[in-house]
């Protein structure tokens, strides 16, 4: 079977001109033309999946990698009437089949977005149902297909078809932020004429539980008017728009738009929006009012932990993955070349629909936003729900560069508003902080938020000029000592220090009133000769490159006598010869756990090994020197001449 006509986004001519009687007529093609039975939540497309379906309808390189990133993530049900050509493109493309599943459905077009099913939930999380309305576009085929989905997986359809519910509208410009708040763009005022605002608000209400509407004003040069076009939500309270150089294309306009709903609108949870710039990038350097195509980087698609993102030119789509990757940390950011496809009007968004799971465990926050206090606690906030109850909601967190998270346990502080709350800790000014929420329903359920943690996190910022913290320092010291005595009369002290925020100025090693040592350079060490026996405290104190903080470190040694003649039993042991010229041999070492070589002043010698057993003193001089040995915790010493 050949490869259907490629339609566009946009209306044909063709089609303007059956538009007006097509539209009369459609409502008589519906099946469940009512309003959901209940109270329903329309689903964000942040949350989690269970399917992703494509229109396989030309543009079939693109296709394929949506397909090939996707079966990562979930089911792909592929629209089809060739099931067999596609399978066969898929397999060449090395492209793995066993999540894939073919829809047989006639279809008109590729933008599945715009007539594709929508995912909603009675009560919030219980059952799922598919809701849909008159698509704008007199594509017969294409307006069938929620139903062909609904039959397909076997869940209930309604359809806002019958007057005086007759909604005329389009998926791309449709943009929910799972909490009851929609976007769209003012086409949906002009595609019903023959509605007030409050009425299409109202069939917004009954069929996607939608509390909020928010319309911005149309884009000069958008030809479509669907905000996915310049427009992304991230999250219920993050929205990221697309920024055309000043006074360019539709850049006025947009910024228009933005400032109305910042002056205008609070989110779900009665907070301002946070704006996220995108620059919009230029086709061949024009833009969209110079003659250019309107590229988008905003007409993204989520799939569960991956998101896919429209691409064009390397120097342009840097920025715009980085962003992506800086605001959604853990997600997997893949870019697909939409160069060919752009120019009908769209990308990603608009050629792509998903399908919830049919069990969510719902966990919507706010994040937190970068704060200026670092006394008092950060208190998190999340609605979460299941059709079974939350049995436990807890708070992970840590500040940036920890590898593991501490965590906590929310409690349930509203239980008819199913608002779980815990606190983050205080943190330092200039901390950066990164935290995720874990849910878990009474019949074991458990989901997290975001869905990417714990390798993805929610993150804000501890602001401010940062309070110097002290550098830590650490004494290193000889293997006996601390809680062993020491009998070298000469030990190497090393100090360990480093300073978290800063660098390392100085270290100053003190022992017992002796003079005082100042370090400037690593390795931290100084040697010392002890002038006697006895009890030593070594103290170090790292100073940092403030100068002003530094944290002391302390170790106690002893030293014992080393020019004493023990007259311990030493029968275990033979030491020859005696006088020694070259080499000294030293037997029973089945016994002894330490030799140390001195002089007679208590100063270590270290003559090399020739063999078992055998030490080198060829190069000592003509003198008296003392053999100490350790066997288990008693040391001998023995006299030797040269």
């Amino acid at each position: 079977m050949g490869q259907k006509e490629f339609l566009p986004h946009s209306l044909t001519e063709e089609e303007k001109l059956r538009m007006d009687d097509y539209l009369p007529a459609s409502p008589s093609q519906r099946f469940i033309p009512s309003p959901p039975p209940g109270p329903v939540r329309t689903m964000a497309e942040w949350e989690p999946i269970q399917a992703l379906i494509i229109t396989w309808a030309g543009q079939i390189p693109i296709l394929r990698e949506i397909v090939r990133n996707a079966v990562q993530e979930c089911k792909v049900l592929i629209i089809t009437t060739n099931p067999a050509n596609v399978e066969s493109t898929l397999i060449s493309a090395g492209i793995s089949l066993d999540s894939v599943r073919f829809v047989n459905e006639a279809f008109n077009s590729i933008w599945v977005r715009d007539y594709g099913p929508w995912t909603v939930y009675k009560n919030d999380v219980d059952s799922l149902w598919i809701v849909d309305w008159i698509y704008n576009r007199p594509r017969a085929e294409d307006d069938a297909t929620p139903a062909a989905i609904a039959e397909y997986l076997d869940l209930p359809i309604y359809e806002a078809t019958q007057i005086p519910d007759d909604w005329v509208h389009t998926g791309g410009n449709h943009l929910p932020d799972g909490m009851g708040t929609l976007f769209s763009s003012n086409l949906v005022m002009e595609e019903n004429p023959g509605k007030t605002e409050s009425q299409i608000d109202s069939i917004a209400n009954k069929f996607m539980g939608v509390d909020q509407y928010i319309k911005f004003p149309t884009l000069p040069f958008d030809g479509i008017h669907h905000l996915d076009m310049h427009m992304r939500l991230i999250d219920e309270e993050t929205i990221i728009f697309g920024q055309y150089p000043e006074g360019i294309a539709d850049g006025p306009q947009i910024e228009s738009n933005i400032e109305y709903l910042l002056d205008s609108f609070k989110t779900s949870f009665g907070n301002n929006f946070k704006i996220i710039r995108m620059p919009m990038p230029p086709d061949n350097n024009r833009y969209p009012d110079q003659g250019g195509d309107y590229r988008t980087y905003t007409n993204s698609i989520f799939l569960n932990k991956t998101i896919l993102v429209p691409t064009y030119e390397e120097r342009f789509d840097t920025t715009a993955l980085r962003i992506y990757r800086e605001n959604l940390p853990g997600y997997n950011v893949v870019g697909i070349n939409c160069n060919n496809i752009i120019g009908s009007l769209g990308a990603l968004h608009c050629i792509t629909k998903t399908v919830g799971v049919t069990d969510p465990l719902l966990i919507a926050h706010a994040r937190l936003k970068d704060v200026d206090d670092s006394v008092e606690l950060y208190p998190v906030s999340a609605f979460i729900r299941h059709h079974s109850g939350i049995r436990s909601a807890q708070l992970f967190y840590r500040t940036a560069g920890e590898t593991g998270y501490d965590s906590l346990i929310m409690t349930l502080q509203d239980t008819v508003g199913n608002i779980w709350v815990g606190d983050i800790p205080s943190f330092v000014a200039g901390t950066e902080i990164q935290y995720y929420i874990h849910a878990e329903a009474n019949d074991g359920k458990q989901q997290v938020r975001p869905i990417v943690a714990p390798e993805g996190y929610f993150t804000f910022h501890v602001i401010g000029e940062p309070i110097n913290q002290p550098p830590l320092v650490e004494i290193t010291y000889p293997e006996d000592g601390a809680g062993f005595d020491i009998v070298e009369s000469h030990i190497d002290i090393e100090v360990a220090a480093s300073d978290a925020d800063g660098s390392i100025d100085s270290v100053q090693i003190n022992i017992n009133g002796l003079p005082e040592s100042t370090v400037t350079t690593a390795p931290y060490s100084y040697a010392w000769t002890f002038p006697s026996t006895g009890t030593f405290t070594i103290v170090a104190n790292a100073y940092d490159n403030d100068g002003l903080s530094s944290l002391s470190d302390t170790v106690v040694v002893i030293i014992e006598d080393l020019t004493a003649i023990t007259s311990a039993d030493a029968s275990f042991i033979k030491y020859y010869p005696n006088p020694v010229h070259d080499v000294l041999h030293i037997e029973g070492f089945e016994f002894i756990s330490k030799i140390i070589l001195t002089n007679t002043l208590g100063q270590k010698i270290h003559p090399a090994t020739t063999g078992y057993g055998k030490y080198d003193v060829s190069n000592l001089t003509p003198g008296i020197y003392l053999v100490h040995i350790r066997r288990d915790s008693q040391w001998m010493t023995f006299k030797i001449v040269k």
